[in-house]
């Protein structure tokens, strides 16, 4: 017998131990008995006989490469989580066998000189920003680098940062790259994905297209990593391991030896300032594009009804932008003033009207829509806070004729709604379109000539340090949709004129003033991590941030806390939150920190983007 430490996949369970007839290979994937059911394992090291009782293994015909492995040992060491959470988001390779090189294709990509010098300029550098306003043609130029991979017999992973992307961006690789495109994201049916890791293992897939999780598929002779929209917070997942993909890419072009572009019209002051950029200004079309600044609160008012109206008499689109979902962010009592909280959560329930309920958009909790209040009994309920859900309503009361659609998570449920809605409106068979940020998500809309922005304000105020940088960028992003062909107004409703109206088209001199705000506190300057403890028992949940806090204190010459406590939101799906917010001037210096504090119920968030 043979003896392993073997890491399970997708366990906050450090290496166990476990025997084999057979010789493994570090990294070979093999199924393991844990607790009466079978897992997949991935073998990390060999292990002398223990002491105790060990049971055996059975192998599978696929495997995790050395640079898989060496990956994974960084997102365990760095994001501060277990080997077998570290492999569980990547794909392993199949057998041994030789991959096929990728058939050159023979593409007409042609290139403005704008757009050639960026080329050549990205091509000089490991790690670069493709720096280009919305319509400037990033993509013409990530397509041409893509061909010239092809061309060396490479592959490339181009990431986007959301399943949203894909149907307009699959069509365009298609058109230029053939079947050599697959396109990989969790939506994807169990019988597509074995079709996608058919072509991507014979070789035959040259350009790998998703959003975060196509970094991590097993890809032979990988030649560049483009990583589109790389301020999208998309990148960062919520849930253990809690890493940025565009981070990981970086660390992947290093580890793999091959180019990495970063690519936005509004890219993050961390990104900017890390990695050197070529600045790509201007659009392709002529038309010009004015803003509007309407000092209100967020609703749909008589000024935007005029606009609007104006757009369906000549026949021209309109995109609208509603931060929220459903018809209203929150229902209280006009009398006494009660909300009405999720009973799981400490967040005020969203009131979706068609399904006749209150929604939590936290832990999903749903129930009817009260008749009256129960803490006065009063039946004077109140909304706030427009949702899209209502806009949509508002304006086909006011707009009868006209062809309105809502845009958000809770219509666009599926790929197939997505193409489907993404065709309609770009074949002018609707005339309004109101979402959320999916809007802004880089979808190329022909013929918008009105774009209406509300609840800027409402993201300005957020207390977070990136609330300035959030709102600009978004705002920004929505305004790129419009205007693509002919001359087009955005109307941005906010009391705060002054700071949009100087940086939305000068997002250079935005970034320039962020530095003197961000020095010596946050990052680029400074590294932050939150800790998070969460338990159903309050008072077992504040005693543990309490122990790691005190443990944390001798750390104190390289590691501030910053500030602990109850979280903003106290309590989601029944489990009471605390928080500790740590700040240093190096990241080793943090994990050094927290690996030497850690708790039983501590979870680490490493360059938080979520503070609430």
């Amino acid at each position: 017998m043979k003896y392993y430490t073997i890491a399970v996949l997708g366990s906050p369970l450090e290496p166990l131990t476990y025997k084999s007839r057979n010789e493994l290979r570090k990294g070979s994937e093999v199924e393991v008995p844990l607790r009466g059911r079978m897992k997949k394992g991935v073998v990390v090291g060999e292990s002398t006989r223990p002491t105790f009782e060990t049971l055996e293994v059975g192998s599978t015909p696929y495997f995790y490469s050395d640079e898989q492995l060496r990956l994974a040992e960084f997102i365990a060491s760095y994001y501060i989580c277990s080997m077998g959470d570290a492999l569980g988001i990547m794909i392993p390779f199949f057998s041994e066998e030789k991959v096929s090189s990728p058939t050159p294709l023979h593409t007409s990509i042609s290139l403005s000189s704008k757009q050639q010098k960026a080329l050549l300029f990205l091509k000089e550098h490991p790690v670069s920003l493709l720096f280009g306003d919305t319509g400037s043609g990033k993509t013409e130029i990530y397509m041409k680098l893509f061909e010239q991979m092809l061309q060396k017999g490479k592959r490339s992973i181009f990431l986007m940062p959301e399943i949203s992307l894909t149907p307009q961006m699959t069509k365009r690789l298609e058109e230029h790259f053939g079947s050599s495109v697959v396109m990989w994201h969790s939506k994807l049916t169990k019988k597509q994905k074995e079709k996608a890791l058919e072509k991507i293992y014979s070789g035959e897939a040259s350009i790998v297209a998703g959003p975060r999780s196509a970094l991590f598929l097993p890809i032979k002779d990988l030649g560049l990593i483009v990583v589109d929209e790389e301020h999208d917070e998309s990148y960062k997942s919520s849930k253990r391991p809690r890493y940025n993909a565009r981070d990981m890419s970086v660390y992947m072009g290093k580890l793999y030896n091959v180019p990495v572009v970063l690519g936005s019209a509004t890219p993050t002051l961390s990104t900017y300032e890390k990695y050197p950029h070529i600045r790509l200004k201007g659009r392709h079309f002529e038309s010009r594009r004015t803003f509007l600044y309407e000092h209100s609160v967020e609703r749909i008012t008589p000024m935007i009804l005029q606009k609007l109206h104006k757009r369906l008499e000549k026949k021209e689109q309109s995109i609208v932008f509603v931060p929220t979902r459903a018809n209203f962010k929150y229902l209280q009592c006009a009398d006494c003033g009660e909300g009405f909280e999720c009973a799981f959560c400490n967040v005020g329930m969203s009131l979706h009207r068609n399904i006749h309920a209150l929604k939590c958009h936290y832990c999903g909790f749903t129930q009817p829509v009260p008749k009256e209040c129960p803490k006065c009994g009063s039946e004077h309920l109140v909304s706030s806070r427009l949702g899209t859900a209502e806009a949509v309503e508002e304006l086909k009361e006011a707009f009868p004729e006209a062809v309105i659609e809502q845009f958000d998570r809770d219509t666009i449920t599926t790929q197939n709604k997505l193409r489907k809605v993404l065709e309609r409106f770009n074949n002018n068979e609707i005339d309004i379109l109101v979402g959320t940020q999916m809007l802004s998500k880089g979808h190329d809309y022909h013929d918008v000539t009105l774009a209406v922005v509300l609840g800027m304000d409402n993201m300005l105020g957020l207390p977070d340090y990136r609330a300035r940088e959030r709102s600009l960028s978004s705002l920004v992003q929505i305004a790129g949709r419009s205007g693509r062909k002919r001359d087009a107004e955005v109307i941005v409703q906010s009391f705060n004129e002054e700071f949009f109206s100087t940086f939305v088209e000068d997002y250079d001199a935005f970034l320039e003033e962020e530095k003197f705000y961000r020095e010596e506190l946050y990052p680029p300057y400074r590294r932050l991590a939150r800790i998070l403890f969460a338990h159903k028992n309050a008072h077992k949940a504040k005693e543990q941030m309490q122990m790691m806090a005190e443990n944390l204190r001798r750390f104190s010459q390289t590691v501030q806390i910053v500030g602990k406590g109850e979280c903003a939101i106290t309590k989601v799906a029944g489990k009471y939150r605390y928080e500790i917010l740590l700040r240093a001037a190096k990241a080793t210096d943090l994990i050094t920190a927290i690996r030497a504090s850690m708790v039983d119920l501590a979870e680490v968030d490493m360059d938080p983007l979520e503070f609430s």
